[in-house]
């Protein structure tokens, strides 16, 4: 049963069906590495055997649950103004729930982070067709996309940040795309409590590459109900409309006199239910805001998330010229999370830093393509306080 547009089907692959036992959060999973070196611990198994790991990994504040599946950051703690922590970011308790009917909670996302028109583009004058899993779009990458491989994961200290290495390669004509793609991503926690996100990734041949984070963020705690009291700020002029398929139509719009107007501090939910056929199309939010800064060699701030009750905020900084705002529209009460709580729409929401959608149909976007001797390389750095 498709749960919604951005659901994974239970069953996809066969490494996907009859999960054996996995470890619960409330388990070995809970394993504090005290700031030190990332501690690994066994998080369950998929049908094939394949081990899944959890890494928990602490500094500055900041403490994360890493899963080697997909990336997953499964619970990522701060504290609030008074001090008391809670995990911020959406996520399953087991294994199993990750596998059966995640929306790509926390998820590494690629190769190609959105939408992709039909599942179709043309590089150099070839044709390629792609998985296809939304509608009659590919949607983050395929029906496997990096959200649902198990990655090699190194875990580092470096001076005074920790971090973990993840690894994947992904082989030609994988998902439909070109190229056997190399792919590297660091997760760091500095000795401030930033989490930075690095990725880097090479080629074989010519192929398109868009590579993301699908953290949902609850800054209340996950489970603690509606973000539409959140105040979202976005350094971003423009927007880029879709059509009821939810790919961008080409034209760079303004936000200015529209609900998309973020420049400005407000409250998530304050137009969230205006009648503008932008926000229909989305139920809610789920559009790429063109950044003002474009691309930049080095992060740039772009985002700030703020939670009124708790006074906890999340910055965002990156090289990237999009950002991608999903207002949790199509969490539909069904999930429960880490927590025991269930998920309901507009309980989380996603900030995804990225290329335009579509891009590699849309001459005048940002380019995607990455060629063989080229290394793709994007940074964000998520800066957390109270």
């Amino acid at each position: 049963m498709e749960l919604s547009r951005r659901t994974v089907i239970a069953g996809a692959s066969a490494t996907a069906a009859g999960v054996a036992a996995t470890t619960a959060l409330g388990g070995t999973a809970h394993a504090s590495p005290g700031g030190g070196k990332p501690v690994r611990t066994l998080f369950g198994r998929l049908a094939d055997g394949t081990k899944v790991h959890s890494w928990s990994l602490e500094n500055g504040g900041t403490r994360m649950r890493v899963l080697s599946y997909g990336g997953i950051v499964q619970s990522l703690e701060i504290p609030d103004r008074r001090g008391r922590r809670a995990n911020v970011s959406l996520g399953f308790g087991t294994l199993e729930e990750y596998v059966a009917s995640s929306p790509y909670f926390g998820a590494l996302i690629g190769r190609y982070g959105n939408r992709i028109g039909k599942g179709r583009f043309t590089l150099d004058g070839t044709p390629y067709q792609l998985s296809v899993n939304d509608g009659e779009n590919s949607l983050h990458g395929g029906a496997q996309g990096f959200d649902k491989r198990v990655w090699d994961v190194e875990p580092f200290t470096r001076g005074s940040d920790v971090g973990l290495r993840l690894y994947h390669t992904s082989v030609d004509g994988e998902m439909g795309y070109p190229g056997t793609l190399r792919t590297k991503v660091t997760y760091t926690l500095t000795r401030g409590g930033d989490w930075r996100v690095d990725y880097e990734a090479t080629t074989d041949h010519a192929t398109v590459v868009n590579l993301t984070s699908h953290v949902y963020w609850n800054l209340a705690g996950e489970g603690g109900g509606s973000v539409h009291d959140h105040e979202l700020s976005v350094a971003a002029s423009r927007y880029t409309p879709v059509d009821q398929g939810l790919i961008p139509t080409g034209e760079l719009a303004r936000v200015a006199g529209t609900p998309f107007d973020f420049r400005r501090a407000k409250p998530v939910g304050r137009d969230i239910r205006t009648a503008h056929q932008q926000v229909l199309y989305g139920q809610g939010f789920d559009h790429n805001w063109v950044l003002d800064k474009g691309v930049t060699a080095r992060p740039e701030h772009v985002a700030t998330l703020r939670d009124p009750s708790s006074g906890r905020t999340l910055r965002i900084a990156t090289t990237e010229p999009g950002l991608q705002f999903y207002s949790g529209n199509f969490l539909d009460g069904t999930l429960v999370g880490t927590g025991g709580r269930v998920y309901r729409q507009g309980d989380g929401l996603c900030l995804e830093t990225q290329h335009f959608p579509d891009s590699p149909n849309q001459p005048s976007f940002p380019s995607t393509v990455l060629r063989p001797g080229r290394t793709y390389r994007t940074t964000t750095v998520h800066s957390f306080g109270a």
